[in-house]
């Protein structure tokens, strides 16, 4: 199976253009003790991994955050959480609401080895469904995957109830589960999920910190 779709033109240069690129930045990185977006794995601050990836796939890319100022430099567009507090779930809420095309694609901004074979074959399944996501050994994966605008009116039910667990709009909308064996077809070690949340994590994959902190970017990404 090719991991294109006739429903998801691209221009020339192959990126898909009816659906967003989203990358949440929203967290407060409490277990890492600062913004672990910015850290580096091999001389490359995580986000800047991500929007690589990113920007290789979609003609259009924006982070949700609440701290704009430290990402000015990535200069692509950024919406802050319509409402605060709210976790993972408020950053889907706000770009689906904040966004005119119909879908957006979803990840988290610390996930540096992020797979855009996978992700096109997880956009050219999307048909009939309102969201598609991968499911490994039960595990849900919900920052890594396609979302509808169709699902806004679940998202707000929620939201109104007080529970701000992704998965509990799930029953309320048509979801595309892609399964582990469909997963390693594109991505057989299944990188595209690991994740920092901890400076022994970051060590572990071979990243390093700068002495006194993360050192601050400027310019465009090489």
């Amino acid at each position: 199976m090719k991991p294109e779709s006739k429903n998801f033109p691209a221009d020339r240069a192959g990126r898909i253009k009816n659906v967003t690129g989203v990358i949440l930045a929203g967290g407060r990185s409490s277990r890492y003790g600062r913004n672990k977006a910015l850290v580096e794995l091999d001389h490359v601050p995580l986000i800047e991994r991500v929007l690589r990836v990113m920007t290789s796939i979609f003609d259009d890319v924006v982070l949700i955050t609440n701290t704009p100022d430290e990402y000015d430099y990535l200069k692509i567009p950024m919406f802050p959480d319509m409402i605060k507090g709210l976790g993972p779930l408020g950053g889907i809420y706000t770009g689906l609401k904040v966004l005119s095309k119909p879908s957006a694609f979803f990840v988290a901004c610390d996930m540096p080895f992020l797979n855009p074979i996978l992700i096109r074959h997880m956009l050219a399944v999307k048909e009939g469904y309102d969201v598609v996501v991968p499911r490994i050994c039960g595990k849900i994966e919900a920052l890594h995957g396609l979302y509808s605008r169709r699902c806004l009116s679940s998202i707000e039910r929620q939201l109104a109830s007080g529970s701000y667990q992704i998965l509990r709009f799930f029953s309320a909308v048509t979801v595309r589960f892609v399964d582990e064996d469909e997963v390693r077809r594109w991505d057989p070690d299944l990188r595209s999920f690991l994740n920092i949340n901890t400076p022994e994590e970051l060590r572990q994959l071979g990243g390093t910190e700068q002495e006194g902190g993360i050192v601050q970017r400027n310019g465009t990404i090489p």
